[in-house]
This record gives structure tokens, C-alpha cells and sequence, in this order.
């Protein structure tokens, strides 16, 4: 399987080229992007034409975006108005959201990805038949939206009532939407359990989120790392992954193993750390 790292491990610092270069010597070969402005600035010109002209001759490629979850620099802290949800069911802010994604999407002018990822809801949000209809209409537009830069949108599994397994595969019945999927592991692992929620995702996984958990919080642990290391980055991960690595490597096509890790302050060496876990990960395997 293909190796891709989620930005989302340095998301608190500003995503630059020194950033991206150190990500390439480590031996990856692609990134996913975390579209969080206090990572890249999706509105900042500068930062963009910055970015753009380092992967015009750099061997290291854009798999994908995630989507933003916020609007402003500090993880939704200035108010309630710069959370970004598809389910807003006030006619204006479900517009101002679907702009924000707009704005981050319109990344693949400058870099070109394939895959932007989306949230449906915020994790443990309620099932409303109101806020199913606001989020029909923002992948519907997203889609068409997306497919003019050469982007599929592809909708991400979260423990709420409206991005369970089950849920998706509803909504894509109902709506008749032309959606595939992210499988997201750790999320899988907080909801019906890894192998239930991937049997239920599998026909339409393109892409995927691999990340360990204790099976209660959603906190995106490095998985198979050393237990007692002292930095907290492999304590507490409890998904079983030669079988969770089998179900992955059955999916159809070229699904790339996609680690989306928590940055861990005490760690001295997070990229040999990510080598290490690709290794490891890809070692689990039956017979091998």
C-alpha cells in the first residue's frame, strides 16, 4: 500500500516548504494536507504561491485536503460562527460553511490532490431529518463544485448519528449522491468496531485514515509503537491491526494507507517514528 502522512501531525505549526522538505527526506511519499488556516492559510496568497512553487519540482505529492472544521486560526475558539458544519440548518450559515470549503478546495490550482476529505456533522451529533437535508445540499454543490478542479469529494466515517457506516450508506441510498468513502480507523474503532463499520464502507473506500485509540477518546494515537516509551504515543491503542491491516489491503484499486497521527510533544523524532509505523503496521500482516 501506498504511504501517505496527514499533516495533521504538525498541525499547530505553519505548514512551509522546510516543513514539507523534512517530510520528504523522511521517506514519504505523499501528504494529505490539514486544512487548518493556522496551518495553511488557505486565504493567504503569499503562503500558497510559496507552497505551489515547491511542489512544482519537488517529488513529494498532494494525495488529498481535509476539509476545514473552522473558519478562523485557533481550532474554533473566537465563537461559535467559525465552527464549519454541513448540518447548519440556518440557510446563511450553511452557505458561509460550504464557501469556507470552497475556499480550501480551490487549493488543486495551485496543488494538485485528488481527494478532498469531509466531515457530515460535528462527532456525537444527534440525528436530525432537517440537518440530513442541509448536508445534501452542501455535497451537492461540493461535488459539482469539486469536479471542476478535478477533485472528488469523499465522505469521511465519524462516531455521530449521521457518519456511522450505516448512516452513509443511507444517506448515498436516499440522496443518490455520487459519493465514495474515507475509512477512518480510529473512528471506526469508537463506533460499531472496525471490521462492522469497513464491511459496511468497503464497496466505496478510496482512500483511508489509519489511527489507534483506547476504544474511548478520539485521540489519534501512533499505533504499534512501544508501550512505556514515555511519550505517550503508542499508550492506550487498542484496535487489533494484523486484522484491521487485512481488511485494508482487500480494498479494490490503489487505497493508500494514510496515517493521521496527534503531533506528541515529548516525541523527539515524529517522522523516523512514522517510518516506524508504516513498518510495523505493514508487518502485521498474515504470513508474512
Amino acid at each position: 500500500m501506498r504511504h501517505v502522512l496527514s499533516t495533521y501531525l504538525f498541525v499547530e505549526h505553519r505548514l512551509t516548504v522546510a516543513l514539507l522538505d523534512r517530510i520528504l527526506r523522511s521517506g514519504v511519499d505523499e501528504v494529505e494536507i490539514f486544512c487548518a488556516r493556522q496551518h495553511i492559510d488557505y486565504h493567504n496568497r503569499a503562503q500558497i504561491d510559496e507552497l505551489r512553487h515547491w511542489f512544482l519540482d519537488a517529488e513529494l505529492k498532494v494525495h488529498s485536503i481535509h476539509a476545514p472544521l473552522f473558519s478562523d486560526e485557533i481550532w474554533g475558539c473566537s465563537g461559535p460562527n467559525a465552527h464549519i458544519s454541513l448540518t447548519e440548518t440556518s440557510r446563511a450559515k450553511r452557505i458561509a460553511a460550504t464557501d469556507e470549503i470552497k475556499r480550501a478546495i480551490e487549493l488543486a490550482d495551485s496543488i494538485p490532490f485528488k481527494y478532498c476529505i469531509q466531515h457530515i456533522g460535528v462527532p456525537e451529533e444527534e440525528y436530525d431529518d432537517a440537518k440530513v437535508e442541509a448536508a445534501f445540499n452542501c455535497l451537492d454543490e461540493l461535488i459539482v463544485f469539486g469536479k471542476q478542479l478535478g477533485v472528488e469529494i469523499l465522505v469521511e466515517n465519524i462516531p455521530n448519528d449521521f457518519s456511522r457506516a450505516e448512516r452513509l450508506n443511507l444517506l448515498i441510498g436516499t440522496t443518490h449522491l455520487p459519493l465514495n468513502f474515507c475509512f477512518d480507523t480510529g473512528h471506526a474503532h469508537l463506533s460499531g468496531g472496525v471490521e462492522t463499520e469497513f464491511r459496511l464502507m468497503k464497496d466505496r473506500v478510496r482512500s483511508t485514515h489509519v489511527h489507534d485509540n483506547d476504544g474511548e477518546l478520539d485521540n489519534h494515537i501512533f499505533p504499534l509503537l512501544d508501550e512505556g516509551s514515555g511519550d505517550g504515543s503508542g499508550d492506550g491503542g487498542s484496535i487489533e491491526w494484523g486484522p484491521a491491516m487485512e481488511l485494508l489491503d482487500s480494498c479494490a484499486g490503489d487505497v493508500p494507507l494514510v496515517l493521521e497521527l496527534r503531533e506528541v510533544p515529548e516525541m523527539e523524532t515524529p517522522l523516523v517514528e512514522v517510518q516506524t509505523c508504516f513498518e510495523k503496521l505493514e508487518s502485521t500482516f498474515d504470513g508474512r
